[in-house]
C-alpha cells in the first residue's frame, strides 16, 4: 500500500480540526464537495458542513468490472482482496437465486452460470463499504483504530491498528480484510485522498453508465441529494440498524 495515498490517522484529524477552529487554513486536507466549491487559499474549511454518502445504481450497471481495476489501481489493493466488487444475481425461473462474482468481476461473467434452467430475471449489484453512521465495525475495535471521521466516512487508523480482525468479522456487508503483510484492516474509504481535492472517487470516474455517485449530503444541492429525492432507494440489511449510508436504487430483494 501506498502510505501516501492512505486516509489520514486519527491524530492528524484531532489536528485539523483543532486548526479549523481556530481559524487556520487547512491546506489540502479538506473534505471538498465540488471543485468549483474550494473556498480561495487561506480561508479554513468546516468538516462538519459535509457528510459523504454513496448511491449505486442497479438499474445502470453492466457487470463491466472497471470500478473493481480502477480500484485496485488507485488504492493499491493486493491481489485476491477487494475494497469494492460486483456481484451477479440471477434469478431462475422456479425462483432460485444464484450470486458469482469472478474474481471480483475482475474476469468476464460467464453466460452459463445456470445452464439447465432459464433465466427469468439477471442483474448487477456493486459492493463496497457502507459507512454506516451506526457502525458494527468502530463499535468492537478494541483499539479505537477504526473511526467516524469529522466529515462522516468511516476509517482506519492503521498505525493503531493490531489486525485482530474483531471489525472484519463485525461488518456485516463483507466488506473489510486483514493484508498480510502489514497484517493491519483494510477496506473502501470513499477515495479519501481524492475528495479532499475536489475529485471523484476512482470507481466513479471510470464507470461508463454512470451507476455510482458520491457525494455531500448536507448539501441540497449535490447531486447526490437529488438522486434521493428522485428515486426510490433503499438500503443493504436495514434490520440490522447499522444505518448505511450506501444507497441503493434499484434493489431487488433478493440481493444480501
Amino acid at each position: 500500500m501506498n502510505d501516501s495515498r492512505d486516509a489520514p490517522s486519527r491524530r492528524q484529524f484531532v489536528h485539523l480540526v483543532l486548526a479549523n477552529a481556530a481559524g487556520v487554513c487547512v491546506g489540502s486536507m479538506v473534505a471538498w464537495g465540488k471543485a468549483e466549491d474550494k473556498p480561495s487559499t487561506g480561508e479554513a474549511v468546516d468538516l462538519s458542513r459535509f457528510d459523504w454518502g454513496f448511491i449505486v445504481d442497479t438499474t445502470r450497471c453492466i457487470g463491466c468490472g472497471s470500478c473493481v481495476r480502477a480500484c485496485k489501481i488507485e488504492n493499491n489493493v493486493p491481489d485476491t482482496y477487494f475494497r469494492t466488487w460486483v456481484e451477479r444475481y440471477e434469478i431462475d425461473r422456479d425462483e432460485q437465486v444464484h450470486v458469482d462474482s469472478p474474481d471480483g468481476a475482475l474476469k468476464s461473467f460467464k453466460t452459463d452460470n445456470v445452464r439447465d434452467k432459464r433465466i427469468a430475471k439477471a442483474f448487477f449489484v456493486p459492493k463496497l463499504c457502507n459507512h454506516c453512521r451506526n457502525s458494527s465495525c468502530t463499535q468492537v475495535c478494541p483499539v479505537g483504530a477504526t473511526f467516524h471521521s469529522p466529515d462522516g466516512v468511516v476509517l482506519i487508523d492503521r498505525k493503531h491498528c493490531v489486525g485482530c480482525g474483531y471489525c472484519v468479522q463485525a461488518c456485516p456487508y463483507g466488506c473489510r480484510y486483514i493484508t498480510h503483510p502489514p497484517g493491519t484492516a483494510d477496506k473502501c474509504t470513499l477515495c479519501y485522498h481524492r475528495i479532499h481535492h475536489g475529485r471523484q472517487t476512482a470507481c466513479v470516474e471510470v464507470c461508463p453508465r454512470e451507476a455510482r455517485i458520491c457525494g455531500n449530503l448536507k448539501d441540497p444541492n449535490s447531486r447526490i441529494r437529488r438522486a434521493l429525492h428522485e428515486h426510490s432507494y433503499n438500503v443493504l440489511k436495514p434490520e440490522l440498524a447499522t444505518t448505511p449510508k450506501c444507497y441503493y436504487i434499484g434493489l431487488d430483494m433478493e440481493v444480501k
